[in-house]
């Protein structure tokens, strides 16, 4: 008995030995390959592997390198005229002067509508003649008052005499009191005197004034340009009466030209006063630049945007007024990203940003900011300096699960 137990035994511990160590030499006893039970598997595992990829979304994948850039406002606005002028009459007259056709360059102070002078120049001469005729009174009054002046001394020393001879008993008081009425006497002839020279002072006054008006009224016959510009319209036709305040042309001033528009609120503290600007007319010119010189700090009530201007220099008067322009206003430079427009999605709480993958393939959303929308793409920052973005299925996906990415690069 005891030696079937230990042939038993012996069996066992082979049979073991070949099941655990010797594996292969056992399935061969069998007839079996040990290499095609490990294929097996390896193909097990490599399906269930398939398996779970083929679980995962498939995204497209950009990889962004980010650049610096100018961050340039852009904004559309027009040209207008740096100054524009109704130049109107100020009195009544009739238009004897030749019209000037709209169009025309004008240079300042030059004659626009000259008007009939009618009596006006005899006003003057008589203005003159007051004038001379009150100067030819002041020395008159003068002289009056010189002689006032010397009887009012001459009493006031006949009254010293009096009083210093009533008091060593040589004169009597009536004589006193004489002296002193004479004092009184020509004290009032003094102030009388005076008063004739400040009439005749104010005469003079008065009689230049008068001057001054009907020279004035003269000038206003002449209507000239305030300033060099070109005339938007006609002067006034010759014979028309012109009353004050009728117009006689339009002037305005193309050099330098403005160009204006309005800044949105959230934009508005990247423009400064003295930053440079480019500008692109309608018609295709492109070659426009200038400064800064206006910033309204006050905005608009119903747009609640901010009124800027730039001044453009214009000296070939190739910018007329009115034309539509875009405007680039230059601000500091900043890092940003430009990737394709669709790859911008929104979050559960509706804030802007794209969603990429990190070294695992996991979803991260970023929150980003619009700096510039181009025909190559969108201009964005608030992302890393490298970054992979999901530019195709990122609709599909939230952040932390994990995707299967294609990159960009190598489906191109």
């Amino acid at each position: 008995m005891r030696i079937f137990s230990i042939i038993a035994a012996i069996a066992v511990a082979a049979a073991l030995y070949f099941a655990i160590v010797d594996r292969g030499a056992l399935l061969a006893l069998f007839g079996q390959d040990a290499s095609a039970e490990d294929t097996d598997d390896s193909q097990d595992t490599g399906a269930e592997e398939n398996a779970a990829a083929s679980d995962l979304v498939r995204v497209v994948v950009q990889k962004s390198i980010a650049q610096e850039i100018d961050t340039a406002v852009s904004l559309r606005g027009e040209t207008r005229a740096a100054r524009v002028v109704d130049v109107k009459s100020e009195t009544s007259a009739t238009v004897v002067s030749e019209p000037l056709r709209k169009g025309e360059n004008v240079d300042e102070g030059q004659l626009l509508c000259r008007l009939d002078e009618s009596t006006r120049g005899t006003a003057l001469a008589q203005a003159n003649a007051q004038l001379n005729e009150a100067r030819a009174r002041a020395p008159e009054a003068k002289a009056r008052l010189d002689q006032a002046i010397a009887q009012l001394a001459e009493a006031r020393i006949n009254e010293n005499a009096s009083t210093k001879l009533s008091a060593g008993g040589f004169a009597s008081t009536t004589r006193v009191a004489n002296a002193e009425a004479n004092v009184a006497t020509a004290l009032a002839s003094v102030e009388s005197a005076r008063a004739g020279v400040q009439a005749a002072q104010a005469g003079i006054e008065g009689a230049q004034a008068g001057v001054a008006t009907a020279e004035k009224e003269l000038e206003r016959l002449m209507i000239r340009a305030p300033f060099s510009g070109i005339l938007e319209s006609d002067t006034a036709e010759l014979g028309t009466l012109l009353q004050a305040g009728d117009l006689c042309a339009t002037v305005i001033q193309l050099n330098p030209v403005k160009l204006v528009a309005f800044v949105p609120e959230t934009e508005v503290a990247r423009v400064k006063v003295g930053a440079s600007a480019r500008a692109t007319l309608a018609t295709g010119q492109d070659n426009i630049t200038g400064q800064v010189t206006f910033l309204s700090r006050a905005a608009d009530e119903t747009t609640r945007t901010f009124l800027v201007e730039i001044e453009v220099a214009n000296t070939g008067m190739n910018i007329s007024d009115g034309q539509t322009a875009e405007i680039m206003v230059a601000g500091e430079g900043a890092t940003a990203h430009l990737l394709p427009q669709s790859a911008l999605t929104l979050n559960d709480d509706g804030v802007l940003g794209i969603r990429s993958i990190d070294e695992n393939a996991i979803v991260e959303f970023h929150a980003v900011q619009l700096l510039r929308d181009t025909a190559q793409g969108v201009w964005l920052t608030g992302l890393a300096d490298s970054v992979d973005v999901i530019v195709l299925g990122q609709e599909y996906v939230i952040a932390g699960v994990r995707v299967a990415p294609t990159y960009r690069d190598l489906v191109q």
